[in-house]
C-alpha cells in the first residue's frame, strides 16, 4: 500500500472515536435509524449460506438504479444471495418500497460501514462476500484495501467522476491510481467519465451505457391512481418532479403563468426531500389553494397546488401528469433521471443542469423526447406547448419511450460480466449457473 493510503488508513482510525458521536448526531436529525447504528460499524451481520454478492449504492438514485440489475443477476444465477447497503435513509426506504416480492428473499438490506479500517475489517469478517460492486463514485480506500487483501473481486459500475473531482484526485495521483487498479471491472457511464477514470488509472474502463436508463419505471398503487383520476378528471396537470430548493420559485412561477391559459391548471410538486414541507408551503402561499399530501389532503376541484410531500410515489404523479419537469436541472445538481417519466409516457422538461444524466439528456432531446427549460419564464411556455397540443405530447412520449427503450440490454450484460468476475475458487460462479 502507498504512504498516502497508509496514511488514509491511519486517519480512518483516528477519527473512529468520534464518530458514534457523530452518528447519534445525524440519528437525531432524522438521518441515521438509531436502532441500527451498529451497521455503520460494521457489525449485526446475518451471512445467509452459500455465495453472496455485496451491491452498494450510497443515495437513492443509485439505489434505485441496481433494481434491473438485481433482477438480472438473480435471474442468472439462482443460488445467489445479494447484501445491500446504502448510505442513506431514504435510500433504504426506497429500496423497501421498490424491491419486487419476489426478490425479496433472496436480498438483505443493510447501512453501508463507514470507511474506518477496523470497521470495514468486521464488515467483512461477517458477511464475507464473494465479491462486490459498487455504483457511479463510491471509492473507499480502506473498504477497497481490505477487499483487496482479501481477495475479493470488485466492480465499479456506472462509474462517473466529475471533471472538478478528477482534479481533485490528480492532488493524490497514487491512492488514486491504487484504488482503481483494485476493481477487476470498471464501467463508466459515459465516454467522458472513461478518460477521466483511465487518466486516473482504471486503464480498463469501458462505456457500455447508462445504468439509470435501464430502470423500471416507478410503481403506483392502483387503487390510489384511480382514486386521485377521479378527483382529478379532465384538468391539465403540470407536474414538477423531485424539486429541490431553488426550484420551486421557478415551478410557482411557472404555474401561475399556465393558470392565466388553463383556469383549471392543477399542479403538483413532489419535494425530493419532503422535510422542505414547511419551507415551500410557505412559498407558495401566494400562487393559489395548496393542499399537503402529507396531511390527507386530496386535489379537489378547489385545490390549485398539491404539495407531494412523500416518499415513494413519483410514479403514481408521473401517471397523472401532462408534462412533467424533472429537477435537480434548474439548479446545479446535475439532473435526476428522466426516463422515469420517459417510460410512463410523460413528456419531460428538464433544465440546464443534467452532468449526471448527460447522455440521456442529450439523446432525448435530438430524439424529440424531452426539452430543455432555463427559468420560470421558459418552463411555462414549454408547459403551455404541450399541454396544448395532444399531437405533440404523444410524439414527445413515443421519442423518449425509444430511447428508453434502447438502454433495455445493459442490466444483462452488466450482470454476466460480475458473475464471470467471481472467483471460481469459492466454488461460486459455476455453482450459480443454471443448467
Amino acid at each position: 500500500m502507498s504512504l498516502l493510503g497508509r496514511a488514509t488508513g491511519l486517519l480512518g482510525a483516528g477519527l473512529a472515536p468520534l464518530l458514534p458521536h457523530w452518528l447519534q448526531l445525524r440519528a437525531r436529525r432524522g438521518k441515521e435509524v438509531p436502532e441500527r447504528l451498529a451497521e455503520r460499524r460494521g457489525l449485526d451481520a446475518e451471512r445467509p449460506a452459500g455465495a453472496l454478492l455485496w451491491l452498494h449504492g450510497a443515495s437513492v438514485g443509485e439505489t434505485l438504479s441496481l433494481l434491473p440489475l438485481m433482477r438480472a443477476l438473480l435471474e442468472r444465477a439462482p443460488a445467489l444471495h445479494l447484501l445491500v447497503t446504502t448510505g442513506t435513509v431514504t435510500a433504504a426506504t426506497m429500496l423497501a418500497q421498490r424491491l419486487p416480492e419476489a426478490l425479496a428473499p433472496r436480498v438483505i438490506h443493510r447501512f453501508a460501514p463507514l470507511d474506518v479500517p477496523r470497521w470495514a475489517e468486521a464488515f467483512l469478517d461477517g458477511w464475507r462476500p464473494d465479491g462486490a460492486v459498487f455504483v457511479e463514485s463510491e471509492l473507499w480506500p480502506n473498504i477497497s484495501a481490505a477487499l483487496a487483501r482479501r481477495g475479493v473481486p470488485a466492480a465499479l459500475i456506472n462509474a462517473r467522476i466529475s471533471p472538478r473531482s478528477a482534479r481533485m484526485w490528480r492532488w493524490a495521483p497514487g491512492l488514486a491510481r491504487e484504488m482503481l487498479s483494485r476493481f477487476r471491472l470498471v464501467v463508466a457511464q459515459s465516454l467522458d467519465d472513461v478518460a477521466r477514470l483511465k487518466a486516473l488509472g482504471a486503464a480498463g474502463a469501458v462505456f457500455w451505457g447508462q445504468l439509470k436508463a435501464a430502470a423500471e419505471p416507478p410503481p403506483a398503487d392502483p387503487a390510489e391512481l384511480a382514486r386521485l383520476r377521479a378527483l382529478i378528471g379532465d384538468r391539465p396537470v403540470f407536474f414538477g418532479a423531485s424539486t429541490h430548493q431553488g426550484e420551486e420559485p421557478a415551478v410557482l412561477e411557472a404555474h401561475r403563468t399556465l393558470r392565466a391559459r388553463f383556469p383549471d391548471l392543477l399542479t403538483i410538486i413532489a419535494l425530493r426531500h419532503p422535510a422542505r414541507a414547511a419551507e415551500v408551503m410557505a412559498l407558495a402561499a401566494p400562487f393559489g389553494k395548496l393542499v399537503q399530501r402529507s396531511a390527507g389532503g386530496l386535489p379537489g376541484p378547489d385545490c390549485d397546488l398539491y404539495l407531494a410531500d412523500t416518499l415513494g410515489e413519483i410514479g403514481l404523479f408521473l401517471r397523472l401528469s401532462g408534462v412533467a419537469f424533472v429537477g435537480a436541472s434548474l439548479v446545479p445538481k446535475g439532473g435526476h433521471n428522466p426516463l422515469e417519466a420517459a417510460r410512463l409516457g410523460c413528456p419531460i422538461l428538464i433544465g440546464p443542469h443534467t452532468e449526471h444524466v448527460r447522455e440521456l439528456t442529450e439523446a432525448l432531446i435530438a430524439a424529440g423526447g424531452a426539452r430543455r427549460v432555463h427559468d420560470g419564464a421558459t418552463l411555462a411556455e414549454a408547459a403551455a406547448d404541450v399541454l396544448s397540443d395532444s399531437g405533440r405530447a404523444q410524439a414527445m412520449a413515443r421519442a423518449a419511450a425509444t430511447v428508453a427503450e434502447d438502454a433495455s440490454h445493459l442490466p444483462g450484460k452488466l450482470a454476466s460480466a460480475i458473475l464471470d468476475m467471481l472467483p471460481l475458487g469459492t466454488g461460486a460462479a459455476p455453482a450459480l449457473r443454471e443448467a
